[in-house]
């Protein structure tokens, strides 16, 4: 789950990490009133769920409060195009107003979870205020790591190795290595799987503060952090993957124009990739879980559809634990009520396959079958292509 650059925040100062003087506003009038009392520059930053804000115009200083009422109505209500909100952009419906600070240094500071050594990496670097994947394709060098035991959590000779490596001196290195470490408690006290940084400010005066914030979480530990649960913005999702939530069906859009519907993730994952092998690129990944129910691929089927950027869907099942014929019931009945007008190609195999295919050939319904992975991607692929020119 993601939260906004000011819940990220909220969260980091409950555990010690240093940020600027700010308050979130949803109309003019109120960024105003938090300029009048914070004065007598500020920032306002546009949030939504997105970086690159400030090249897209939502990030702007203003010169006391009459000055940040009116770039806060710019800003409020504008259509927020940036690199990772593509071209449809992203609606503002609030901003943070923050103490504008004296700039000396930007630096970068992140923690994600390494899945290939099974560890929390703690990643600075000198060049803060840029995309940290451009540092690592052009300077990898520039980036220092301190992997974390997860048995002996992180040390604070290791904040120690970073800040230094930074070149931080004096009080400023005193804050840094207290800043890093508060980072990393707040990281793994609220089940974070982001907790990233860019820019980490030093100031003239040699303060240490979190200028940006970005934090992701875990959604399966949710249930013990019901506040950060709270902070989810339904309108910063997609549609369809709020839908499919409401399912507990784990469905992530993407850009292609082939839907897949598939039971595990694993299965899922070489379906996407037989796709692309055989020239297409998939629309989505949707996994309908390993004991899945005929309402549950019902809902499922609805959700793929939806989607207006499918125009040929891949139903891929290998039935060990769900049933071959409950989840032909489950398409059968989806196609029918929602009048199925996309070409859809089914591949059925393990426990009722039979049934199942019997189910599919006496629907009335004009579904493709293969009987393999590649003859299900290799029929897909050239449907999805034939719509998309028509």
């Amino acid at each position: 789950m993601k939260i906004h650059e000011y819940q990220a925040k909220q969260i980091l100062n409950k555990f010690g990490v240093r940020i600027p003087k700010g308050e979130v506003a949803e109309t003019p009038s109120e960024a105003r009133k938090i300029a009048e009392e914070i004065g007598p520059k500020v920032v306002i930053k546009a949030q939504i769920h997105a970086g690159g804000r400030g090249k897209g115009g939502g990030v702007k200083l203003a010169d006391g409060p009459d000055e940040a009422e009116r770039v806060a109505k710019d800003i409020i209500g504008m259509t927020l195009v940036t690199h990772q909100t593509g071209p449809e952009g992203k609606l503002v419906k609030r901003v943070l107003v923050e103490e504008a600070l004296d700039i000396a240094r930007e630096l970068y500071i992140g923690i994600v979870i390494d899945r290939a050594k099974e560890a929390p990496v703690v990643m600075a670097s000198s060049e803060g205020g840029v995309e940290i994947e451009k540092v690592a394709a052009e300077t990898p060098e520039l980036i220092f790591k301190e992997y974390i035991n997860p048995a002996t959590g992180f040390q604070s000779f290791q904040a120690r190795k970073l800040a230094f490596k930074l070149g931080l001196k004096g009080d400023t290195f005193k804050q840094g290595i207290k800043f890093i470490m508060a980072l990393y408690k707040a990281f793994e006290s609220s089940d974070a799987s982001l907790a990233e940084i860019n820019p980490l400010l030093i100031t003239k005066q040699g303060d240490v503060l979190a200028l940006d914030a970005k934090m992701n979480f875990d959604d399966n530990a949710l249930l013990r952090h019901p506040d950060i649960k709270d902070m989810r913005d339904l309108d910063e999702e997609d549609p369809l993957e709020v839908e499919a939530s409401r399912f507990d069906l784990n469905y992530i859009k993407l850009d292609g124009s082939v839907g897949c519907m598939v039971n595990g993730a694993g299965l899922a994952m070489a379906t996407m990739d037989i796709i692309m092998h055989s020239g297409g690129m998939p629309a989505n990944f949707l996994d309908v879980g390993g004991g899945v129910s005929e309402e549950a691929v019902k809902n499922a089927f609805k959700i793929l559809i939806s989607d207006k950027d499918v125009k040929a869907a891949l139903i891929n099942i290998f039935g060990g634990i769900v049933r071959c014929d409950l989840v032909a019931n489950g398409i059968v009945k989806a196609a029918k009520e929602l009048d199925l007008q996309i070409p859809m190609v089914v591949r059925l195999e393990g426990t009722n396959v039979d049934q199942g295919k019997k189910i599919l050939d006496e629907s009335g319904l004009a579904f493709y079958s293969a009987s393999s992975m590649k003859e299900a991607a290799e029929k897909v692929v050239p449907l999805a292509q034939q719509q998309e020119r028509s």
